[in-house]
């Protein structure tokens, strides 16, 4: 006669670690089971932080569950600690890497996601610190990123959440779909593919000063003052700059008055 494990029906009074030395050691799917429903109140109470974010509360309870059943399978019994001190920032992180990854209406990669928190974080602790609006160079050097890097991070924030089309905006509770129009953008597509390759070609230094001058608006003096050099040094540099550039753009000579 071959003998059959009985397990013992969960008491409603066993403490979580008991239930935890059951599933981990007995492997009690009982206790288990037990434990997650024992917790769900605590998982509805970290999603409902996260609520009017964009994402259903049913949603990110369900993530939140994700994170209590890593976290009870996780779980070091060795370890002298409470469960749910272990168990809130595991779910906290499953919430916070579902908005990372999902809550994205427009695919951006992580590191350009992570960044665009970093900025985020520092406009509110820069303003404050400097009693004004933070400069893009503030920015890049708070983050130990570069310019370049923080203006792509910020204009991928615009990718987090989109309009729909039949969407009424205005007055006139006009649909958006009927707002579009061909964008005029799209003619010179080719060539801003162009200009960002001929921009690969030149140094740190030397784009920073074309980005400063044709797309910042700067004169020369000013971004002398902004990169530390003299106004003769930036103006060989973007000569240099755009003559590189020309010869990767097949394009004539510079533009009068760089």
């Amino acid at each position: 006669m071959s003998a059959t494990a009985v397990r013992l029906p969960v008491d409603l009074h066993v403490d979580e670690h008991e239930l935890l030395r059951r599933w981990h050691e007995q492997h009690d799917e009982d206790a288990r089971r037990a434990l997650i429903e024992r917790m769900m109140p605590l998982v509805r109470s970290l999603a409902r932080r996260y609520a009017n974010r964009g994402e259903p509360l049913d949603d990110l309870e369900q993530v939140g569950c994700v994170g209590l059943i890593k976290a009870v399978d996780r779980f070091d019994l060795d370890r002298q600690l409470r469960f749910s001190t272990f168990a809130v920032p595991t779910i906290l992180g499953e919430i916070k890497r579902h908005f990372r990854d999902r809550a994205w209406s427009v695919r951006v990669s992580r590191g350009l996601q992570e960044l665009n928190a970093r900025v985020v974080r520092e406009v509110d602790r820069l303003s404050t610190k400097l009693g004004r609006s933070p400069t893009i160079e503030d920015l890049a050097k708070a983050t130990s990123s570069t310019p370049e890097q923080v203006l792509e991070a910020l204009q991928g924030a615009h990718a987090y959440s989109t309009v729909p089309l039949e969407e009424t905006i205005g007055d006139d509770d006009e649909p958006v779909a009927r707002l579009g129009e061909e964008d005029p953008a799209f003619l010179v597509a080719e060539e801003r593919i162009e200009l960002a390759i001929a921009m690969r070609t030149l140094s740190e230094r030397e784009r920073r000063i074309v980005l400063l001058r044709f797309f910042a608006g700067l004169t020369q003096r000013e971004i002398a003052e902004r990169v530390g050099i003299s106004q003769m040094h930036v103006s060989r540099l973007l000569r240099r700059a755009l003559e590189r550039m020309g010869g990767t753009l097949g394009a004539g000579p510079p533009p009068a008055g760089a």
